[in-house]
């Protein structure tokens, strides 16, 4: 079935929508706008379009006359649907552990201090992932420690034979199914490498095999590109624990210069944090008539700022035009993915300077500034100097006032001790109270947003129905900021949305019931809590077992392929919004649904209607409970616990339980 242009409903965010209409008065499109007048190629948009040599393309949709065609070569649609997937997904798999490389050069960099302005800020984790290399760490200091932990994952990016070493990680139960089906990754390159090959006109022509080779690709990203690049993101810029800060475009000032970091690595944007606060940067832009600087992020840069020094973010994937359409923003700075090209033209509407820095990634029209880590101070002051020139040439503004608290910082470290405390971290606790039925499973909401569905409306609906049947909902990415817009990353949020079992978690732990784990490369901190899930006992012995689910409801980006794959091929059931890539093909819709669960353990669904997906995912936990022999969930044996301030703010109405918590009347939505 062909997807429309685009919803009636463009967005549920009222700042998006204030600013959806002013570009509208004005004359300007946006993605919203351009996806209401082109309509999604029908054929493309169900994998039957094959484009992978110049005979073609070839469409190959079923007809009465050609019900089962093949392309110009005989490939069958099961072929090229597999092919295509299995393309999409190295793609993602390539951008997020490229991600992973340009913080391992850093780290060499910092080793050898050639890198300025970067310290070791995480020592203990350093030695933490030193031993997951294999690394001596005792009676060596840490730049020599960090300069071989940045040659061992260097070799196994590049690694050709062999085995990854973070898969040691995944409990070992994972481990031999993946060793047993010959899944586990030589090295992260060579992966992405050998789909490229096997997808190439006249190679592979199985889609179970080319599906296998697909997800052995997707593991070299999980649980080694990314995972390293979380790792070492947390030595460089620390790792982060929760702290309240703000989302929404209302966190834009007016007698401020505005600068947004936008798109998806944090070595630059940590060192535009830091001049930013420089008292002579400060000076300097009160000498051009402002009375601050005021820093922002937009998509995962924003997440990497957000959970670790508390940058306000002014939203997710599909505010990046909104922002500079307040007419607010003095300088938008970009690293890579996620960008779109209409911000270039769009910047020349307004007096926005659009600044590209990544040697990646130049886009026409915009100012090039390249970054290089070897002199990351000198380059980020050149940045915010130019951003502060322009603030003179503001003309007229409109900045929406919608802005909420959030809070983000969930590391899975801060998890393990905030179950467990200091001496003795734990997910136990955790476990516990899904074996007793408290929480009924786990879910993990992540993923981008879409302008073919309306903006954020399935990341707050989906994870509001799981946080009413008790699923502790972990974000990550354009889906956390989404949700953060709305509350439910606050405490608060747990008498507002939670069922009875999960309030009294959240109220004996003292957590929100939606956790903030950090920017899309951090679905990896997820992967890690599922091990120790996995490995603390209770809930089975490989994390198949768990009473979980992941859940990407308007994703648009191949990333969000290579996440799924490496969930599901890690045993997750992974469910997907929107459109489904493969539904021309009966036979690969099949093999990623039915076929991956036979020998992995987990699958990848695509499932438009979000209802539809909450009915499957709590099917789905449910039936993992039962298979535990856990109890049945039963919402009425819980919500009985808790202090008496909390169960009198719950006997207040409405109106007036949101006064005493606010200290003012707060509409409900």
């Amino acid at each position: 079935m062909a997807r429309e242009a685009a919803p009636k409903l463009q967005t549920i965010d009222p700042a998006a929508a204030e600013m959806i209409k002013r570009a509208d008065e004005l004359g300007y499109s946006t993605a919203f706008s351009r996806a209401a007048k082109m309509a999604a190629c029908p054929i493309g948009a169900e994998g039957a379009c094959c484009s992978m040599c110049n005979m073609g393309p070839c469409r190959l949709v079923p007809t009465k006359a050609n019900p089962d065609p093949v392309g110009i070569c005989g490939a069958t649609r099961a072929t090229v649907a597999a092919r295509n997937m299995a393309r999409h997904i190295a793609a993602g798999a390539a951008a997020h552990s490229d991600h992973g490389r340009d913080l391992i050069f850093t780290l060499d960099a910092v080793a050898k201090d050639e890198a300025q302005g970067y310290e070791l800020r995480d020592q203990a984790k350093l030695q933490t992932i030193a031993k997951y290399f294999g690394i001596k760490v005792d009676g060596r200091t840490a730049r020599e420690i960090a300069g071989d932990v940045a040659a061992k994952a260097i070799a196994d990016m590049a690694g050709q034979k062999g085995e990854l070493n973070y898969l040691k990680r995944a409990p070992k139960k994972r481990q031999e199914i993946w060793r047993s089906l010959g899944l586990m990754p030589r090295g992260v390159d060579r992966e992405v490498v050998d789909i490229l090959h096997r997808t190439h006109m006249g190679d592979d022509q199985d889609a179970d095999h080319l599906l296998l080779g697909a997800m052995r690709c997707a593991l070299g990203d999980g649980w080694g590109g990314s995972m390293m690049a979380t790792d070492i993101s947390d030595v460089l810029f620390g790792t982060p624990s929760p702290l309240v800060t703000k989302v929404n475009l209302g966190v834009l000032q007016n007698n401020e210069v505005n600068i947004i970091v936008h798109g998806n690595e944090p070595t630059l944007s940590e060192m535009i944090v830091r001049v930013v606060n420089e008292p002579e940067m400060i000076e300097y832009a009160k000498s051009k008539g402002a009375q601050g600087i005021n820093l922002a992020g937009i998509c995962c840069t924003a997440n990497e700022t957000l959970m670790r020094q508390g940058v306000p973010s002014a939203g997710n994937d599909l505010n990046q035009e909104l922002a500079i359409i307040t007419g607010a923003v003095e300088a938008m700075i970009v690293d890579v993915q996620c960008i779109m090209q209409s911000l270039s033209d769009l910047s020349t509407k307004f007096h926005t300077k659009f600044i590209t820095t990544s040697p990646k990634v130049k886009i026409e029209g915009a100012t090039h500034i390249e970054f290089d880590e070897h002199h990351a101070l000198d380059i980020a002051r050149q940045i915010v100097r130019l951003a502060i020139d322009n603030y003179p040439n503001r003309k007229n503004t409109q900045i929406p006032t919608h802005v909420a608290d959030l809070v983000p910082g969930f590391s899975h470290e801060y998890i393990r001790y905030m179950l467990g405390g200091v001496y003795r971290g734990s997910f136990r606790p955790l476990n516990d109270a899904i074996m007793a039925g408290r929480l009924r499973g786990v879910a993990g909401v992540v993923g981008c947003n879409n302008p073919r569905v309306t903006h954020d409306e399935a990341h707050n609906y989906i994870v509001k129905e799981f946080l009413k049947n008790d699923v502790l909902v972990v974000q990550t990415g354009c889906g956390a900021l989404a949700n953060g817009k709305y509350g439910l990353l606050l405490g608060e949020a747990a008498m507002d949305y939670a069922g009875p079992g999960l309030r009294e978690v959240c109220e004996a732990i003292g957590i929100p019931p939606v956790l903030h784990m950090g920017s899309c490369v951090d679905n990896s901190r997820i992967l890690t809590v599922l091990s120790e899930m996995a490995t603390e006992g209770g809930l089975g012995e490989d994390i198949s077992d768990i009473p979980g689910v992941g859940i990407a409801p308007e994703w648009m980006s191949e990333k969000a392929l290579s996440i799924g794959a490496y969930f599901a091929a890690s045993g997750v059931y992974v469910l997907f919004g929107v459109n489904s890539p493969i539904e021309n093909s009966d036979a690969v819709t099949k093999i990623m649904s039915e076929g991956w669960e036979k020998i992995v353990g987990g699958k990848m669904e695509f499932v438009p209607d979000s209802a539809e997906i909450v009915r499957r995912s709590l099917a789905h936990i449910d039936a993992k409970r039962a298979a535990l022999k856990l109890p049945p969930y039963d919402a009425s044996k819980w919500g009985k616990s808790g202090d008496e301030r909390m169960q009198q703010l719950l006997a207040l109405k409405e109106e007036e339980r949101r006064k005493a918590i606010y200290g003012a009347p707060v509409p409900a939505e």
